[in-house]
């Protein structure tokens, strides 16, 4: 640990590398966390671009798995924003802000269902699958939360779930 602190405060630069790593450590690393389920559904969509054929309906409904040390995983089914079906498989981490009914989230994963013609309506889209990272801040109450899902530079999401 007193290397750590040596290289923190030499003046030869690597202090300003090594800050950044050790709070990517400090966040990635496991917090105890209530375990169970999360059901959720998507109830408000708004594109930041809206374009006519675009869909703010995305009829959402996703089963996440909560585990005791903050980490999840998870999968979605929705309507992209031009109406078909896709899906979403994924593992991330939550974030609570103690002492409030606060949180984040930051998931992972790969994303199914933007084929043929908007295939190239997102980045790195491969034969219909593509890897998207989704960060959401949210509030429970009880059982009860809601998220606000922001979905690239494409649009937010408002999800309501509960937790079984």
């Amino acid at each position: 640990m007193a290397d750590v602190v040596a290289v923190q405060d030499s003046d030869s630069g690597q202090g300003l590398l090594q800050r950044p790593l050790e709070l990517g450590r400090e966040l990635a690393a496991p917090v105890e966390s209530e375990e169970g389920w999360y059901i959720q559904g998507s109830v408000w969509t708004t594109h930041f671009d809206p374009q006519p054929d675009h869909n703010n309906n995305q009829d959402l409904i996703g089963l996440e798995r909560h585990r005791g040390d903050s980490y999840l995983w998870g999968a979605a089914t929705f309507r992209h924003s031009f109406g078909e079906r896709s899906l979403y498989g994924y593992a991330g981490k939550r974030f609570e802000f103690a002492g409030t009914p606060f949180n984040a989230k930051l998931t992972a994963g790969l994303l199914y269902g933007y084929r043929g013609e908007y295939r190239d309506k997102i980045p790195f889209n491969r034969f219909g699958v593509a890897p998207a990272v989704i960060p959401s801040v949210g509030v429970s109450y009880q059982r009860v939360g809601v998220d606000v899902v922001l979905l690239g530079a494409a649009a937010a999401m408002v999800n309501v779930g509960v937790r079984l």
